[in-house]
């Protein structure tokens, strides 16, 4: 038997678009009168989606992301194409769409349970979880128009994420209610995650993407340019949002790879021939990309002695060094570091504008050395470190000149334990009275 739960094949949803009311209204009266174009919102999309699979869609508002779920929802119809749906689908896609605002709290559990395709006796065994899940009180017994935008929003994530499905559906709405409510729904969340549901997740905040899916795809302008693993996925989307075509920035880095070796050899003349991250752990498959305007050729870590390691302590000050090779007059760039976890989360990360460090201008053949200096208190483990150089340009917008992605790999040990991700260093007191 297939474990195929979601199958879609030429999947089309295209809408009509009129320039005013008058033209709709004669359309639908007048055979033969067409003044509508037409917006794809779905081009010819093909996607299979397993059974225990957390697939993560990203892309930028317009993608096509709201309306893939509408349709796998069965919201809204597809133009043409096919979608097939093997099993019970809850969707917290928009909460609260079965609420009746003149029914109260309680009425609308029920009438919600209906809708889901559930018994009154099915309804009934989840009942007090769902209102225990809510949390409250007694305005369960009010009208649902009656209530605050959070108590609603409650009640209605309650009422979808208590169903037990077969898949589930989550469009940017963990984040409802306050700090309890938020740990509450993603610990259910980890729960549908354990017992191997179908989960389709759908957010803006990568992070999420990483901690939680096993697969993600990218949408752009209704067609799927991605399929495969949430790293690259990610790494991908990443040069999307800040306008980077991810094959046009390929073909280009092959391009001038001749011209970066000449570079770094040009470059690696003021180290007597040997460059820092010639003996770290290099990445072989550190993602890099930028304008061409500057080069981060060489990188490393160095302990208190200034000597080059792979493994250091938690409770250390250790120094990441970058250079910084220069194309083309760059005035204030801005230089960074990031630490990331071997699933590509970030963990933590700084630069010269968030430390407030003027940079001043470099000009063309001009190295910069950068040097971040501090403790990094993180449980120990194994991590990857990134560098780049980026500038504002004249728009406002941010525009990476060079970045390399996941550059070395580098160990976290501690002398002292660690419960969590970070290392507390605390001044504990203890007085008996």
């Amino acid at each position: 038997m297939s474990d195929t739960v979601i199958k879609i094949s030429n999947l089309v949803k295209e809408y009509k678009m009129y320039s005013n009311k008058k033209d709709r209204l004669l359309e639908a009266v007048l055979p033969g009168y067409k003044k509508h174009s037409t917006f794809r919102a779905m081009d010819n999309l093909d996607l299979e989606i397993r059974k225990g699979e957390v697939l993560g869609i990203l892309g930028k508002n317009g993608a096509g992301k709201s309306t893939l779920l509408k349709m796998i929802t069965g919201v809204v119809s597809p133009t043409s194409g096919t979608l097939e749906v093997n099993g019970k689908i809850s969707s917290l896609l928009e909460l609260g769409a079965a609420f009746n605002p003149e029914l109260t709290g309680y009425e609308n559990i029920y009438q919600h349970g209906q809708v889901m395709g559930l018994t009154d006796k099915e309804i009934k065994e989840k009942e007090q979880e769902i209102i225990d899940f809510a949390d409250i009180g007694e305005h369960l017994s009010q009208p649902v128009k009656t209530y605050s935008s959070g108590m609603f929003a409650r009640l209605a994530f309650a009422c979808a994420i208590n169903v037990d499905p077969d898949i589930l559906i989550v469009d940017e709405v963990l984040s409802v209610g306050d700090m309890a409510f938020q740990l509450k729904c993603f610990k259910k969340f980890e729960q549908f995650k354990n017992k191997g549901k179908t989960i389709i997740f759908v957010t803006h905040n990568i992070n999420d993407v990483l901690t939680n899916c096993n697969r993600a795809i990218i949408l752009e302008n209704g067609k799927k340019t991605f399929d495969g693993t949430v790293k690259d996925g990610v790494n991908r989307y990443k040069k999307i949002i800040v306008g980077i075509d991810p094959d046009e920035a390929e073909r280009k880095e092959k391009e001038k790879q001749e011209k970066i070796k000449a570079s770094k050899a040009q470059a690696s003349e003021n180290t007597n021939g040997e460059l820092w991250k010639d003996k770290m752990n290099q990445n072989p498959n550190m993602i890099e990309y930028g304008t061409e305007e500057a080069e981060v050729f060489d990188y490393g870590v160095f302990d208190s002695e200034e000597n080059l390691v792979t493994t250091f302590d938690n409770g250390d000050e250790i120094t990441f060094k970058s250079k910084v090779k220069f194309f083309t007059e760059v005035k204030d760039p801005i230089f960074t570091m990031t630490i990331k976890d071997f699933t590509g989360k970030d963990i933590a990360g700084t630069n010269t504008n968030i430390e407030k460090v003027i940079t001043g201008t470099f000009n063309k053949d001009d190295v910069a050395v950068v040097e971040f200096v501090q403790k990094v208190p993180v449980a120990p483990g194994k991590y990857t470190l990134s560098f780049s150089c980026t500038k504002y340009n004249l728009s406002g917008e941010l525009e990476a000149l060079s970045r390399k992605y996941d550059a070395i790999l580098v160990e976290v040990i501690t002398t002292k334990n660690t419960v969590g991700m970070i290392r507390l260093d605390s001044n504990i007191r203890v007085e008996k009275q």
